[in-house]
């Protein structure tokens, strides 16, 4: 018996857009049709920025585009401090957080929240035990999956996605290294391994600086319309495939 593929509308990756410091990029992003915006609350990163601007980034949004607020190691009452100021937003914890802490910032999980995972980069990412990871953070709303780089955050770097685990039984966040040009097979490798797949991206949509590097904090519009439409090519590929997965490589 022949099975229909999985409708499309289980494949659609949700998308975010992170470390937006300006209005206009706040703008282009809505315009492609991104599901949510991040903001940078780590003040040694280049594109933090104050808690007030996030905010008034923010109150651009429309509905359904949701805020999102990435901490590194803050206290408790800082992260709910600052939530408090941008409604709707999630949290995302990026450093050493523990689960308790997650929880305590959090009101016991009231107010959702992503945790980041640190993947080795190499052949390194076989030794990290996400299926385990992923069950000790279960009442995370979903596992972003970044290179681990000196420093919290991925530097800009893919870590090896073949090596993930094949199954894992969470929401995961695809992150570290992604750009226009290789999304769409992040996406087809990671997505038949876990519940569903969002994808986020920072450096990889930014505007490219006189000596070649990115404008940390600058985004680009072109490239995140190319972005969102390497994403949407992916989700179809996928669901024009039998029973809406491809082999995992």
């Amino acid at each position: 018996m022949t099975l229909s593929p999985t409708p499309v509308g289980l494949h659609r990756t949700r998308i975010k857009i992170c470390g937006l410091t300006r209005e206009q990029d706040v703008d282009a992003a809505v315009a492609a049709g991104v599901d949510a915006i991040g903001f940078v609350l780590y003040a040694p990163s280049p594109r933090a920025i104050t808690v007030q601007r996030a905010a008034e980034l923010a109150r651009r949004l429309p509905p359904f585009v949701s805020p999102v607020l990435l901490f590194v190691n803050e206290s408790a009452a800082q992260v709910q401090a600052a939530c408090a100021q941008i409604a709707g937003a999630t949290a995302q914890f990026h450093g050493d957080e523990s689960l308790a802490d997650c929880m305590a910032a959090t009101a016991h999980g009231a107010r959702p929240f992503v945790r980041a995972a640190r993947i080795p980069l190499g052949e390194g990412a076989t030794q990290f035990d996400l299926v385990k990871y992923a069950d000790s953070y279960s009442p995370a709303q979903a596992i972003l999956l970044d290179a681990h780089v000196d420093g919290y955050g991925g530097g800009g770097q893919a870590f090896n996605w073949s090596l993930l685990p094949p199954s894992v039984n969470a929401h995961l966040v695809l992150s570290g290294g992604l750009t226009p040009a290789n999304v769409s097979d992040g996406i087809v490798q990671v997505r038949p391994r876990c519940k569903t797949l969002a994808v986020d991206v920072s450096s990889g949509v930014e505007q490219d600086g006189p000596d070649g590097k990115p404008l940390r904090g600058v985004k680009d519009a072109t490239k995140i319309h190319r972005f969102v439409a390497a994403v949407r090519a992916a989700d179809a590929q996928l669901a024009n495939t039998s029973h809406g997965f491809l082999p995992v490589p």
